[in-house]
């Protein structure tokens, strides 16, 4: 499909790119991107201009393109085709801020988060950490909303016990990140996957291999500095779990449905599909365990079949926020719905632009053998994946420019070595979303470290989880374990 024989005059081998003419967009790109972020917009960045700058680069790219004799329709051409790729991540996206809704009205995400804040013990409390912030950032989908409501109640209870801060926010983006990754909710374990060119339960259960290795490390090397920690006091969370109680029916049964979800998960059922039916599920458990949040968001006086469907429909597509009797849990019982997830299908869309009109000019071809050539082992190209997204996330500051940029850059080199493109999506995981957060100038360590009143610095230094994760992914790639390859998914290589 790459090779364009309708126009044989454009083909890549006549008319090659030189690796500087090919180099030259992604430079630009990250020039602009390092401006737009450090100069300008900082955490706001996200909100359309980064997107705008994808599309600079993109016709950065286009001028190359032209100079090389490729003709325009060439480049749009290609773009719709990258585009089109994405429309199952598009849907998925949209129906992952659908579930994230009704699972909030349900009361699923705050049971999650009720039970997860009772297994705090002062005797181990770092890694009940790592656990609680696990299990809310894989209900949430987000470290930010993680860090930015329990994580600064731990901060709190860790300066009451004399825990060292810098520990215990190591040990709340630990377990924050790796919810992040492994949740189906979140924005960046959506984005991998769409820029590889795999499916998301795909990605999960391969990302799966590598990540919970990383975390049980983390958990053993926190359970063995608490083991040696002297607390005092005693880690009082009354007043959080009350409000929880007070604003929703907290009940175990409504573990039924996510348990459900993950069942459909592991017998491979579609993404689509899974999603939708937690959706439904989530929609009929908030009309039996929620009825009175869901009258609240109608902004009805009865519960009738109409203010039904309408606080189920709000929920699913637009912003809902449950108040409770705590101001700290307010920003944790938000979501935004389908239109939450509008932010970063824009991201997917422009970065489609970019990468098609790359692929159609013969650039990313271009780098792609160049880095084969350098690379010439497997375990070279996955050192080069992570050794690009660090240096996305130190030069253009943003997780998600550390997962498109490579993503697009490095798709057809896995192809070309004949790599499932799980691996690709695994290793953008692995490297780029996990340590954005160690970077005090990146969007995230700035975030995290101004939410939680510690440094990067002071932080970074326990942050097992964030900078074990890429030493992680290429001890599995140096020793071939469970290097899959293409056309052979049921098998893997190992060692």
């Amino acid at each position: 499909m790459e090779n364009h024989t309708t126009h044989p005059e454009e083909n890549v081998e006549k008319n090659e790119l030189s690796i500087w003419a090919a180099l030259l967009p992604v430079f630009a790109l990250i020039i602009m991107l390092g401006f737009n972020v450090l100069v300008v917009y900082g955490d706001d960045a996200l909100s359309g201009s980064n997107q705008f700058i994808l599309l600079l680069g993109g016709a950065v790219a286009a001028i190359v393109g032209y100079f090389n004799k490729v003709k325009f329709d060439t480049m749009i051409d290609e773009v719709a085709k990258n585009i089109q790729s994405t429309a199952g991540a598009i849907l998925i996206l949209l129906m992952v801020g659908a579930l994230a809704g009704t699972w909030l009205i349900s009361g699923i995400i705050p049971t999650m988060i009720y039970y997860g804040l009772q297994i705090l013990n002062p005797t181990i409390f770092l890694a009940a950490t790592v656990v609680i912030c696990s299990v809310i950032s894989v209900a949430t989908g987000s470290s930010w909303t993680t860090s930015a409501t329990v994580g600064i109640a731990l901060v709190g209870i860790a300066d009451a016990l004399g825990i060292p801060l810098g520990m215990t926010a190591g040990a709340i983006l630990s377990g924050a990140y790796f919810g992040d990754k492994m949740s189906p909710l979140s924005d960046t374990t959506n984005l991998a996957p769409a820029m590889a060119g795999t499916d998301l339960f795909t990605h999960i259960r391969y990302m799966a291999i590598t990540t919970v290795p990383t975390i049980v490390v983390t958990l053993v090397i926190f359970v063995i500095i608490g083991l040696n920690l002297d607390t005092s006091g005693s880690t009082d969370t009354s007043s959080i779990l009350n409000a929880i109680e007070a604003s929703f029916n907290i009940t175990p049964w409504l573990f039924v449905v996510p348990v459900l979800v993950i069942f459909l998960i592991v017998r491979k059922t579609s993404p689509l599909i899974a999603l939708l039916i937690g959706t439904l599920l989530g929609a009929v458990a908030a009309l039996i365990f929620q009825p009175e949040i869901v009258l609240e968001i109608s902004g009805s006086d009865e519960l009738t079949f109409v203010s039904a469907y309408r606080g189920i429909m709000d929920a699913i597509t637009v912003d809902t926020a449950i108040e409770t009797e705590s101001a700290a849990l307010n920003d944790l019982f938000a979501s935004s719905g389908m239109a939450g997830m509008l932010g970063t299908i824009w991201l997917i869309i422009c970065a489609m632009v970019f990468g098609g009109i790359m692929d159609a000019i013969g650039a990313l071809a271009r780098i792609s053998k160049a880095l084969l050539n350098l690379f010439d082992s497997v375990f070279g190209l996955f050192a080069s994946t992570v050794v690009s997204c660090l240096a996305l996330n130190v030069t253009a500051s943003d997780q998600y420019l550390a997962i498109v940029v490579p993503g697009k850059m490095f798709a057809k080199a896995y192809k070309d070595k004949g790599l499932a493109p799980e691996n690709l999506s695994r290793t953008l995981e692995d490297s780029g979303t996990v340590t954005s957060v160690l970077i005090p100038w990146n969007t995230c360590g700035a975030y995290h470290s101004g939410v939680l009143g510690v440094p990067v610095l002071s932080y970074i230094g326990y942050s097992f989880f964030n900078y074990l994760s890429p030493f992680m992914t290429l001890l599995f790639a140096a020793f071939r374990i469970k290097i899959k390859e293409l056309g052979n998914s049921a098998n893997t290589r190992t060692a």
